[in-house]
């Protein structure tokens, strides 16, 4: 009988909309290396006690689904579950971001130090809390059925994510929003909100990702240590662009290129596609891909889609990645 060769290991690391109540909470105390990785990006983030306070709460002060708590806490989650399944001795080959989750495939990978990522996500916070109100939408279509609808409703709209074939997030300020969705609805494309009350990856917030970028020009950027496949621009960050300030600032107002990031690394080799956040979004995704459907390459997720069942589901994944 034959073993068959282990498939290598790449990392996905959700980003907003991800979040809900108790995510990873039952991890919490009770897996070492995830609790200190958590701990210690708490003591780095200027608030960090309230982001924890209001993450293990049942009634936090401020809704996990603001940007204030939401951005740090996945970034946060994404880092230790990385933190954690390598203390397991099981190698990560390549990493995939999907928004906040590139940050913190950018801090497994060296580019910047924890420390540094706290104040990046603090700042990120802050730039973002001179924006408009906004949210973001996913719709059952594609960029090129959707955008009509945006070119008539507004001038801060844009197409946030292509996630999938058919999957596609629209991002933007109020009330241009409001008025997009409606008028999508009336043309029979199915939306619904994501779970955000900031416009992320639109025109909108371009000024804010230039204040960002201040931020970006007061750290250490390094090349990765462990590769990276962008969904900025939908192939490996080159070492020229880890080093720019620009490249990581001008994600947050540019279109995440999910679907062709993930087309790009699988296009590359058979893959165990490993899911390091809360939400089971990305699993879901990953398993529409040709390459998943046929067998070629698998998905596990760390986490389950719900808070209850995370140690379960943490320890039976474990198990399949430690297996023969």
């Amino acid at each position: 009988m034959t073993t068959r060769e282990p498939r290598p290991v790449a990392l996905l690391l959700p980003g907003q909309g991800a979040q809900h109540p108790g995510m990873a909470v039952e991890l919490y105390d009770r897996e070492e290396v995830f609790t200190a990785a958590m701990d210690e990006f708490f003591a780095f983030l200027p608030d960090g006690g309230a982001v924890r306070s209001d993450w293990l709460t049942d009634s936090p002060r401020v809704s996990l689904d603001d940007a204030t708590r939401a951005q740090p806490l996945l970034f946060a989650i994404g880092y230790a579950l990385g933190r954690a399944v390598a203390a397991q001795g099981i190698h990560t080959s390549v990493l995939l971001g999907h928004s906040v989750g590139e940050l913190a495939a950018a801090a497994l990978a060296g580019v910047f130090g924890l420390a540094d990522a706290a104040a990046l996500m603090s700042a990120r916070t802050e730039v973002m809390a001179h924006t408009p109100a906004g949210g973001m939408l996913a719709v059952a279509a594609t960029p090129e059925e959707v955008l009509p609808h945006l070119c008539a409703h507004g001038n801060g709209l844009g197409v946030a994510a292509r996630n999938a074939p058919k999957q596609t997030v629209v991002s933007g300020t109020e009330p241009s929003l409001s008025t997009v969705d409606l008028a999508m609805s009336r043309d029979g494309l199915f939306s619904r909100r994501v779970p955000a009350v900031q416009a992320f990856h639109c025109p909108a917030v371009a000024s804010a990702a230039r204040a960002w970028e201040v931020a970006f020009a007061r750290v250490p950027l390094c090349p990765p240590s462990v590769p990276i496949v962008s969904t900025r621009t939908a192939r490996r960050i080159s070492d020229g662009e880890a080093r720019s300030p620009e490249f990581w600032a001008g994600q947050l107002a540019t279109t995440v290129l999910f679907w062709p990031a993930l087309d790009a690394l699988l296009a590359g080799g058979r893959f165990t596609l490993v899911e390091a956040g809360p939400g089971g979004t990305l699993s879901v995704l990953a398993r529409r891909h040709p390459a998943v459907r046929r067998g070629d390459s698998e998905v596990v997720p760390l986490l389950p889609s719900r808070p209850e069942g995370s140690w379960k589901s943490w320890d039976a994944a474990l198990s399949r990645l430690s297996g023969p």
